[in-house]
């Protein structure tokens, strides 16, 4: 049976920064890059985020300025009309299209409205109990990121969820930071999950590079999410964490490589070793002259390469049996060559 590939989400998230024109830009990318899915994020700021709140670390390290969390937040904002359309764009172009709500009325638009068949929850919705709620009775899949949380948190969730949908929920390893180093990504964890609620897993990567999304497919992965933006020098906050359309391709690359890599599992030589088997496992070589009738022992054979002859893994059947035939020094020996051959 084929392996299932995994399901690659170019994360573009708001790195539009609120202009269609660059969502449009980041679409084409994504398709060109070679992604199963582009990735948006539909909300409406005051719904998600009060006036006063400050900004993440990360936003304002990246952002430079002093405003609210709001105030950046809002400006990244996209009408419902310009999701219809970048949805009926992607359906243009052959690329999936998805978006994560953030709110209960983005939830009822794109799954009512816009016919999402998945629903992508974002890491802080992990504990937000009546917002999952709301999101299974929608009855569709679900794949959930698990920045920020534990193990507890997880099974409350999923337990949350499956109370009301029976529909697959994939569960996303993350670790939420923008970037996120190297000795913070834990990525073992993905699998701890897998193991413990026995759902599909995959990986939601937020460092800079390509390497953790790959090792994460060679780890079992089902999914990856990554951000991407046209350019990492853009003013936004996600920008500089994200990866180039360049980027992006070797990404994809890599990990169908990776896929190719791991095969089925099954120890045994490919046709390409099958050949080559046959001019470098040793046979069985006559070290000697040797007449008619002599019995053959250890001193009389070598084990070299050739194209044919008796294999060495043979050579205690040879030991002990009757040459029916006169050998030089150097010739091969065949099962023709010796007495009571089976």
């Amino acid at each position: 049976m084929e392996k299932k590939k995994c399901f690659i989400i170019a994360e573009a998230g708001v790195n539009h920064n609120g202009k269609m024109e660059l969502a449009y830009k980041l679409i084409d990318a994504a398709k060109e890059a070679g992604v199963d899915c582009i990735k948006f994020q539909t909300f409406k700021t005051e719904k998600v985020i009060s006036k006063n709140t400050e900004m993440a670390t990360y936003q304002k390290e990246n952002l430079k300025n002093e405003e609210t969390q709001y105030e950046m937040v809002k400006k990244l904002e996209l009408s419902y009309q310009n999701f219809r359309d970048l949805k009926d764009y992607c359906q243009k172009i052959g690329i999936q299209f998805l978006s994560t709500p953030d709110e209960e009325e983005s939830l009822d638009f794109l799954v009512d409205q816009l016919k999402m068949n998945t629903i992508k929850v974002g890491s802080g919705e992990l504990t937000n109990y009546p917002y999952l709620k709301k999101i299974a009775l929608k009855n569709k899949d679900i794949i959930i990121s698990t920045g920020m949380s534990n193990l507890a948190e997880i099974e409350k969730a999923l337990e949350c969820i499956r109370k009301y949908n029976n529909k697959e929920i994939t569960v996303l390893h993350c670790t939420t930071n923008y970037p996120c180093p190297m000795d913070e990504v834990n990525l073992l964890a993905m699998n701890t999950i897998k193991e413990a609620f026995k759902v599909k897993v995959g990986y939601s990567d937020h460092t800079l590079g390509i390497e953790v999304p790959i090792a994460a497919v060679a780890l079992g992965a089902e999914v990856i999410e990554k951000h991407f933006t046209l350019d990492k020098s853009m003013e936004g906050p996600d920008h500089k964490a994200s990866l180039d359309p360049k980027e992006l391709k070797l990404m994809v690359d890599g990990i169908r490589n990776v896929e190719m890599a791991l095969g089925d599992g099954v120890k045994k030589p490919n046709k390409s070793e099958e050949l080559i088997k046959k001019v470098v496992r040793r046979r069985v070589i006559v070290a000697k002259d040797l007449e008619k009738d002599h019995i053959l022992t250890e001193e009389d054979l070598e084990y070299k390469r050739s194209n044919n002859g008796i294999e060495v893994e043979f050579y205690e059947s040879v030991l002990g049996k009757k040459l029916v035939y006169s050998k030089s020094k150097e010739d091969i020996l065949e099962w023709r060559d010796i007495e009571n051959a089976d």
